[in-house]
């Protein structure tokens, strides 16, 4: 399963310019492993398919340790968090895909599974977009698309409160397709 969620993490018919996209309900066999053989189970397969989402995503990665556009020295510590958290932590979140397993109906149980797994990803996204992403926060809401919410937004919020906001926005616009899409999925 670890194999075909790989496999299907390859096909995304949308990506966002900055990384993100919405895949064919790739985190599903994650979910299901967790969901037939427990939490534990599923913790592990995460964490697996975690390394193996880095290394699909090698060019992502290694972009984190060149150098910054001013010319600047790499941040290894800021590149080894970012790492951490938008790799290992957010996909390692999809094992707890099992906690309805012998709780409800099979249906219902790997659907709400689906649903808590890829939010508790979405939230780990979310933390480490606006912690490590949020200089882009004014760019963003003043592109064109946003019309008058972008200017309602950065009129109302600045600093770290602009920085969730944006990374909220950011991630969800992929995120919360691939909750929704994985949902219906696990639940058929």
């Amino acid at each position: 399963l670890i194999a075909v969620a790989t496999v299907l993490s390859l096909f995304q018919p949308f990506q966002l310019p900055f990384g993100g996209g919405i895949t064919i309900v790739s985190m599903l066999p994650i979910v299901i492993v967790s969901y037939r053989y427990g939490v534990k189970w599923g913790i592990f397969t995460g964490f697996t398919y975690s390394l193996l989402m880095m290394a699909t995503g090698y060019s992502t990665v290694r972009g984190l340790f060149l150098p910054d556009d001013d010319g600047g020295s790499i941040n290894i510590i800021r590149a080894l968090l970012i790492i951490f958290l938008d790799y290992i932590c957010a996909y390692t979140m999809l094992g707890i895909g099992g906690l309805f397993r012998n709780k409800l109906k099979a249906a219902t149980g790997l659907c709400l599974g689906a649903i808590a797994a890829l939010t508790a990803r979405y939230i780990v996204h979310i933390i480490s977009g606006a912690v490590f992403y949020g200089a882009w926060a004014e760019w963003f809401f003043t592109q064109e698309g946003f019309y008058k919410a972008g200017d309602v937004i950065m009129d109302n919020f600045s600093g770290k409160s602009l920085a969730v906001i944006y990374s909220v926005f950011y991630n969800g616009l992929y995120m919360i397709p691939e909750i929704i899409l994985t949902a219906i999925a696990a639940y058929f």
